[in-house]
């Protein structure tokens, strides 16, 4: 090529400058200038750049989909065991748009000098060892459109590189509005504290409801709230029987507030039905609802029947069954602020003393709210909130409903895992209302136990039940992680169960959501064998050889066998012991004793994904947890989401950060965490109330 030629960079739209061309251009560039030269060249000789410098592909339509199918993003979201690493995909149906942007914020991820070397390549494809093995194979097509985009990144410069760098920046600025929940309807239990404190009607009505699901671990998540046919009949059911009991031995409860008979009889009747209705909506009547329950009322034959029949219509009132989050109506805002409160921290309706605050308008602001819900954090019925919280978050439910094979584990009964409840229930308490660390609930050496838990730990039976009683040193048990609740509720008939106790961890303690087994996978293990008995570690290495389930069991099996020295119902092992029966079942099959087998067990594991991983012993997992920023932003996110009965979103990702700021600097205090977020919730309700208020103009 003649020294004065042009050099021929584009054809056809395609990069095809000579070498000569390319080397003629980096005469009198630096030696970190030349190294961009070469790596630009290569690039464009690659068929990677376009002269304009648009990518070679649509991330969106050509490579997101090869992620999503290598199961990428099961891991890596805000929700995924590796939320914590720089790779989090947006969520599900984000439009192409957003997709573009975050692939090409992926260049982070790229070292532009050597893009061979990125990460973005090296961890997909397990040349760098990745804890959800290789997703993308090896010299396949796939892995050929993984580095033509690398190559793309890798060349991004000027404003284009910095749009790319501030993806995240733009993705919190933009995160939008999280979901307006308007009203939330009475949980079951919400329902028995209500008709209890409203009525005093002690029988539980709502336990002869349909039961609840399990949303987002709890159950008073929204989604889950809506009114079906066989709850709306349940509702009319209570409302009936409830009434009847109001006055079933006359006014011996006192819901008559006047004398009923006389001069004064219509006086009496509008001032039980706006007394009464103020209790029950949580709110003043309006002066057309005073009216019709009016009317209800005075065409019953007695006083008391109409009573009984204005309890029983309100019983049914949406009213009633729902509770104001937000409110169009600017006077009902404290109301709803009251209603926030209650059954937050209450687990109930609010008191007059509530509603009397809410009437003279000092629920309006963020600082009032913080220093009322101060107030009623000291008050007794803050334990039942607590009790609630607790019991959803480590899923008593399972424990009671357990059942364990007799001849493994005759300690165990109905009565054991009542007690492990309770043992939760006041362990949990003791560190709340006495202003301990709460991330000692993973460290403490002590338990609360009474005759039944003793036997199970080995410890002495304490002179009162439920005291407090130090575990045994070299038994190790660490918190939560070494009480009978969570040993028994993440294991099986027959014995532990390691992957059930590592899913436990992280999607509780860590929340990190775990997806289910693909389709048509079989799970189960190789049935136990007498001639080649296994350990439980031993059994799940079919988890581990299996590339369908050796990415995600390799995040949840570690942890579990880490805690092998619990057996299945949390009483301490040395060896795992197996039984054999022989196969006979004839007359007297019952009096035949088993062969034992007791095997060596290895109780090694690892936390995959958090900077210090592994651990030695069921103690030194628990320090992990209580140290680590994932748990302790868990148990913000776990306490949020029963507040606000709904997921956390992108948008609520600086009211997590400000809670967990005011947690630790608290001393990690539960109480200073609930204030804080009940402060920043009625920021966001005041917010929000005035968008409600705005797509409902008054007329």
């Amino acid at each position: 090529m003649a020294a004065n030629e042009v050099c021929p960079w584009v054809a056809g739209g395609r990069p095809t400058a000579p070498a000569g061309c390319i080397l003629r251009g980096m005469r009198g560039v630096t030696r970190d200038q030349t190294g961009d030269w070469v790596r630009l060249s290569l690039l464009f000789a690659a068929g990677v750049l376009t002269a304009s410098g648009q990518p070679p592909l649509s991330f969106a339509d050509k490579l997101y989909p090869v992620l999503q199918k290598a199961g990428c993003r099961m891991c890596h979201n805000p929700e995924g065991v590796a939320s914590p690493t720089r790779l989090r995909f947006p969520e599900e149906g984000a439009p192409p748009e957003r997709l573009e942007a975050f692939g090409k914020s992926l260049v982070e991820l790229v070292d532009r000098r050597n893009p061979g070397s990125s990460i973005l390549l090296q961890k997909p494809t397990n040349r760098i060892k990745h804890s959800g093995g290789e997703r993308i194979r090896k010299g396949g097509a796939e892995e050929a459109l993984l580095r033509e985009w690398i190559g793309y990144l890798a060349a991004l410069s000027g404003p284009e590189l910095e749009q790319a760098l501030q993806y995240k920046a733009r993705e919190a600025a933009g995160a939008g509005d999280a979901p307006q929940v308007v009203l939330r309807r009475l949980t079951n239990q919400q329902y028995n504290n209500t008709v209890r404190d409203l009525l005093g009607e002690p029988t539980d009505p709502a336990n002869q409801f349909p039961p609840e699901d399990y949303v987002n671990g709890f159950k008073n998540q929204y989604q889950s709230q809506s009114l079906s046919p066989i709850q709306a009949e349940a509702y009319s059911i209570a409302a009936e029987r409830v009434a009847a009991n109001a006055f079933r031995r006359g006014d011996s409860r006192h819901l008559i507030p006047c004398a009923q008979d006389g001069a004064g009889e219509a006086g009496c009747r509008l001032k039980f039905i706006e007394t009464f209705g103020r209790r029950a909506f949580r709110r003043p009547l309006e002066l057309a609802e005073v009216s019709r329950f009016d009317a209800l009322f005075k065409a019953q034959s007695d006083f008391l029947k109409g009573a009984q029949t204005v309890i029983e219509t309100v019983l049914q009132s949406p009213s009633f069954l729902f509770w104001m989050e937000q409110t169009p109506t600017p006077k009902w805002k404290p109301y709803a602020a009251a209603s926030r409160l209650a059954y937050f921290l209450w687990d109930t309706m609010p008191d007059d003393a509530l509603l009397d605050t809410a009437s003279r308008g000092e629920l309006k602001n963020a600082e009032d709210i913080g220093r009322v819900a101060r107030r009623m954090l000291d008050d007794p019925r803050a334990k039942q909130s607590l009790d609630d919280f607790v019991s959803q978050w480590l899923r008593f439910d399972r424990a009671l409903t357990s059942a364990r094979d007799h001849r493994m584990f005759p300690l165990f009964n109905h009565d054991v895992a009542a007690a492990m409840t309770e043992e939760a229930r006041r362990f949990i308490g003791d560190l709340v209302w006495n202003d301990r660390n709460f991330m000692n609930a993973f460290t403490a050496n002590y338990g609360f136990v009474n005759s039944n838990l003793a036997a199970l730990y080995k410890v002495p039976t304490p002179a009162h039940e439920y005291d407090r009683v130090e575990f045994p040193s070299e038994q190790e048990r660490s918190g939560l992680l070494g009480q009978g609740l969570f040993l028994t509720l993440t294991s099986k008939l027959e014995d532990t169960a390691p992957t059930s106790r590592g899913l436990f961890v992280r999607e509780q303690f860590l929340c990190q959501h775990v997806p289910p087994p693909p389709p048509g996978v079989d799970t189960n293990l190789p049935v136990l064998d007498q001639a080649r008995p296994l350990t439980n570690r031993e059994r799940l290495a079919v988890h581990t050889t299996d590339k369908t389930c050796a990415g995600c069991h390799h995040l949840i099996d570690p942890i579990g066998f880490g805690l092998e020295k619990f057996d299945a119902i949390g009483m301490y092992r040395e060896k795992q012991k197996l039984l054999f029966y022989p196969e006979y079942h004839g007359a007297g099959a019952e009096k035949v004793k088993p062969k034992e087998v007791l095997l060596e067990m290895d109780t090694s594991g690892q936390v995959a994904g958090l900077a210090d991983p592994q651990f030695d012993s069921p103690r030194q997992l628990g320090g992990l947890l209580a140290r680590t920023p994932q748990c302790q932003e868990c148990i913000v996110k776990q306490v949020f989401r029963y507040m606000t009965g709904r997921q956390d979103t992108r948008a609520d990702v600086p009211v997590i950060r400000r809670a967990l700021e005011d947690f630790r600097s608290s001393g990690f205090h539960y109480r200073e965490l609930v204030v804080s977020l009940v402060k920043q919730w009625a920021q966001q309700s005041a917010e929000r109330n005035v968008s409600v208020a705005a797509s409902h103009p008054a007329r």
